[in-house]
C-alpha cells in the first residue's frame, strides 16, 4: 500500500516503526503539506458552515416547513455530520498517509462513513418520490406525503444505514470469505481504508448506489415529462391562466423546486460515480487502482456535501433571502420566523 507518487519529494517510512507489520508512510516536504491542509480545511469548513446556513433556514422560518423540505433538512444534517465527524479524521489520513487513532476508532470512523453516504442516498430517493406525488398526483399530495409518512421515512433513512455500516464493518462482512487473503496481503498497522470481496464490493455498491442512483433518475425523467405536459397544458389557454392563477403559481413552484432537487440528485450521483465504479473495479483487477486515486475520488464524494447548499443558495431565491438574514443577524428580530421569504 505506497501511496507515493513520482516526481514528488517524498520519502517513505513507516507508521509504527517498532512493529514488523505496520503500514508504510509517505512523509510529503512542507511545501505540499501545507497547501494540502488549507485546501481541505478550506473544503470542511465551507461544508460546515453551508449545511449549518440549511440546517437554520428550514429550522427558523416558518415558510420552509414543508414535507419536502424536512427531507432537505434531514440531508443537511447528514452533510453538516460528514464535515465534522468524517472528514477532519479523513483529512489527516490523506495526508499524513497513516491513522494514529487505533482499531475501534478506524471501525467507528468506517461505519460512520458508510452509514452516511447511505443516509444521503436514501434521503435523495425519498425526496425523488415526494417530488413525484407533488408533480405528478398534485390531488393526492397531501393525503400521502403526511407528517407520519415523512416520520416514517425519516426514521427508515437514518436506521437502515446505521445498521449496514455498522453491521458490516463490526461483523467483518466486507471482507467475509476472504480473510486469509486480506490478513495476508492488506492488513497492517497504521492504515484504515475499507477492504472489500469481490461480493461485497459489488452486493454494496449495487444495492447502495446503482439501483437507487437508476430508480432516482427514471423517477425524474418520469416527473418531468408530466411536467412539461403539464406547463403545455396551463399555457395553451389564457382562460385556463387566468381562471387558475393561484393553482398556475403553485405549479411553478413545485417545477422549480423539483428542477433544483433533481440538480442536487445529479450533483451527487456525479460526484459519487468515480468512486462506486472504482469499488466494483477494483477486486476484479486484483485490488491495483493506486490508494491515493481511490482515495481521490472519496475525496470528489465528500465534495457533494459541499456543493448542496451552493445549489440551494442559486437556484432558490428564498433560501438566499434566509442566508443573507442569518448572516445579518436578522433572524434574532422578533417574529423574523414568519417573515416571507418568496412570493414566486
Amino acid at each position: 500500500m505506497n501511496f507515493s507518487q513520482p516526481g514528488m519529494s517524498e520519502h517513505s517510512d513507516f507508521c509504527y516503526e517498532s512493529v514488523n507489520t505496520s503500514c508504510p508512510k509517505t512523509t510529503y516536504p512542507t511545501a505540499i503539506r501545507i497547501p494540502l491542509y488549507i485546501f481541505f480545511l478550506t473544503i470542511i469548513i465551507l461544508t460546515m458552515c453551508g449545511n449549518l446556513l440549511v440546517i437554520i433556514s428550514i429550522a427558523h422560518f416558518k415558510q420552509l416547513h414543508t414535507p419536502t423540505n424536512c427531507l432537505v433538512l434531514s440531508l443537511a444534517v447528514t452533510d453538516f455530520l460528514l464535515a465534522v465527524v468524517i472528514m477532519p479524521p479523513s483529512m489527516v489520513r490523506t495526508i499524513e498517509t497513516c491513522w494514529y487513532l487505533g482499531d475501534v476508532v478506524c471501525k467507528l470512523h468506517s461505519s460512520t462513513d458508510v452509514m452516511l453516504s447511505n443516509v444521503s442516498i436514501l434521503n435523495l430517493s425519498f425526496i425523488s418520490i415526494d417530488r413525484y406525488y407533488a408533480v405528478c398526483q398534485p390531488l393526492h399530495y397531501r393525503t400521502k406525503i403526511t407528517s407520519v409518512t415523512i416520520v416514517i421515512m425519516i426514521l427508515i433513512i437514518w436506521n437502515l444505514p446505521f445498521i449496514i455500516g455498522f453491521g458490516m464493518i463490526f461483523m467483518n462482512l466486507h471482507i467475509l470469505g476472504v480473510e486469509d487473503f486480506y490478513y495476508k496481503n492488506f492488513h497492517c498497522f497504521g492504515g484504515c481504508f475499507i477492504f472489500q470481496s469481490k461480493a461485497a464490493g459489488l452486493i454494496g455498491s449495487v444495492l447502495s448506489f446503482y439501483i437507487p442512483g437508476f430508480i432516482m433518475v427514471n423517477i425524474y425523467r418520469k416527473i418531468f415529462h408530466i411536467a412539461l405536459k403539464q406547463a403545455r397544458s396551463i399555457q395553451s389557454t389564457a382562460c385556463q391562466q387566468i381562471q387558475s392563477g393561484n393553482s398556475t403559481s403553485s405549479s411553478n413552484m413545485e417545477r422549480k423546486a423539483t428542477k433544483t432537487l433533481a440538480i442536487v440528485m445529479g450533483v451527487f450521483l456525479s460526484c459519487w460515480s468515480p468512486f462506486f465504479i472504482c469499488n466494483i473495479i477494483d477486486p476484479i483487477i486484483n485490488y491495483s487502482i493506486p490508494p491515493i486515486l481511490f482515495d481521490a475520488f472519496v475525496w470528489v464524494g465528500y465534495f457533494n456535501s459541499t456543493s448542496n447548499p451552493i445549489v440551494y443558495a442559486f437556484f432558490y431565491s428564498w433560501f438566499r433571502k434566509a442566508f443573507k438574514m442569518i448572516i445579518s443577524g436578522k433572524i434574532f428580530q422578533a417574529h423574523s420566523s414568519r417573515i416571507k421569504l418568496s412570493t414566486d
